[in-house]
């Protein structure tokens, strides 16, 4: 007899554990932990439920979640989703596939992460895309790992200010747990400074840079000059993108950067309190085996047929530890799917549309707040694409109590005390009319 029916020991298998590791009875176990932290007495859980109220009662937890239209990025968007994708992806081949070790029997696996290579590659203009990385920071934090990797005796890495914050806040983490030295890169006039950079440079111990192609404050970099400068101190350039973006912007192959990092989110990955993510790295060839994760090749089988292989696969799990670029031991496949079917949906024509709505929304909206008299420009004649901010001339919290009551996600707080907006193509006319309605009566 089992001592509960979803555990397989029986009493006679714990007692023999037990016994082995010279313990009596299982609560031994916890003997180092303070008496005020155990749990006394019965767990309050409810009585069984049948399954139809089990739905009810899901149901009305989900009800109590607060459906807003989302005009907030700060790198997570609210893009359309065709409905194909999580029809797809939801195919159990699909939704409980793990790591396609064996490739001789995980030819389709290896075949849509295959594709997601491609289609990052083109989106980026880079050589070589690995797959894949947990999100976009993290992803950016390997690329800081990789840059003192690749470089000699050199353990400084700069960071542009205008990064995102959630970007900066975990690639200074990971420097600061894998002993790395943080500079950075001030702003001037809401981009990153050339001559800041350069001062930095100057000092002859910089490993790489990380630069946006879209800051925190929604505006386009100019990054010309930048990629002169870095190579000539021999560092390495890191972009931080938005892929969506790179339909419409200068790709970092363009700007001469040497690895393109970002989050794979805005490629139709619904918002979902906070996940799941999907990083992407794509490097020049000269960086490929620095780069962290699996690189999936295409070659031909005995019979002269397509197949897919793991190529390159530079992590502790395959290599020795001291020689692992990182300790990364998984990837977002099926995140990757979803966006390798987005892609595959929407294609060139469809991305640049895409932000081509989007763009026009966010002016739109941008030039009619403005109207309102409420607000001032922070960054006047500077391009933008979805994105933007505006310095309140009163504390927001009335306004953006407002707006959510409405029904609204919007003027999100920033730390220089300005407020965010964004919009994407699943953002009306309507929408943005009512949203600027609300704000001047707030």
């Amino acid at each position: 007899m089992t001592r509960n029916p979803y555990i397989p020991h029986t009493e006679a298998d714990v007692k023999a554990m037990l016994e082995r590791i010279g313990v009596q009875k299982l609560e031994d176990l916890y003997s180092d932990v303070p008496s005020e932290f155990l749990k006394k007495g019965a767990y309050a859980l409810p009585d069984a439920l049948s399954e139809q109220e089990i739905r009810d009662l899901f149901a009305s937890l989900e009800a109590m979640n607060s459906r807003l239209k989302v005009f907030v990025g700060q790198g997570a968007y609210d893009h359309y989703t065709p409905a194909v994708i999580p029809y797809l992806t939801q195919r159990s081949e699909f939704i409980t596939a793990y790591t396609p070790y064996q490739c001789e029997i995980s030819q389709g696996t290896l075949r849509y992460i295959f594709e997601y290579q491609s289609m990052i590659c083109a989106l980026t203009g880079m050589d070589v895309s690995n797959a894949s990385m947990y999100d976009g920071p993290t992803a950016a934090a390997e690329a800081m790992m990789m840059c003192t990797a690749c470089a000699k005796k050199k353990n400084r890495v700069l960071l542009s200010r205008t990064l995102l914050p959630h970007v900066l806040k975990v690639v200074e983490t990971y420097a600061k747990f894998h002993g790395v030295e943080i500079g950075y890169i001030e702003a001037a006039e809401g981009e990153s400074s050339l001559e800041s950079l350069k001062a930095e440079l100057a000092k002859d111990d910089v490993a790489g840079a990380i630069l946006p192609s879209l800051n925190r404050y929604g505006i386009i970099e100019n990054l010309e000059g930048f990629a002169d400068a870095i190579h000539a101190a021999k560092a390495v350039m890191v972009q931080y993108c938005d892929p969506s973006a790179l339909a419409v912007v200068k790709t970092p192959a363009e700007w001469g950067a040497d690895i393109a990092v970002g989050d794979g989110q805005p490629l139709g990955l619904p918002l979902s309190y906070g996940g799941p993510y999907v990083g992407f790295m794509a490097v020049k060839k000269d960086y490929m085996r620095k780069m962290p994760g699996r690189i999936v090749g295409q070659t031909a089988d005995k019979e002269g047929r397509r197949a897919f292989v793991l190529t390159l696969q530079a992590r502790e799990q395959h290599i020795k530890r001291e020689k692992a670029t990182s300790n990364i031991c998984s990837n977002e496949s099926l995140m990757a799917l979803w966006a390798t079917i987005y892609l595959s949906l929407m294609g060139p024509e469809g991305l640049k549309e895409v932000n081509r709505i989007s763009s026009d929304g966010a002016h739109y909206l941008y030039s009619e707040l403005l109207k309102t008299g409420k607000f001032d420009e922070v960054f006047p004649g500077k391009p933008f694409l979805k994105e933007f901010v505006l310095k309140p001339k009163e504390f927001p919290g009335l306004m953006q109590k407002r707006l959510e009551e409405a029904g609204f996600f919007a003027a999100l707080d920033t730390e220089e005390g300005y407020v965010s907006f964004c919009v994407t193509e699943k953002r009306t006319k309507e929408d943005i009319d009512k949203l600027v309605s609300i704000i001047k009566e707030s």
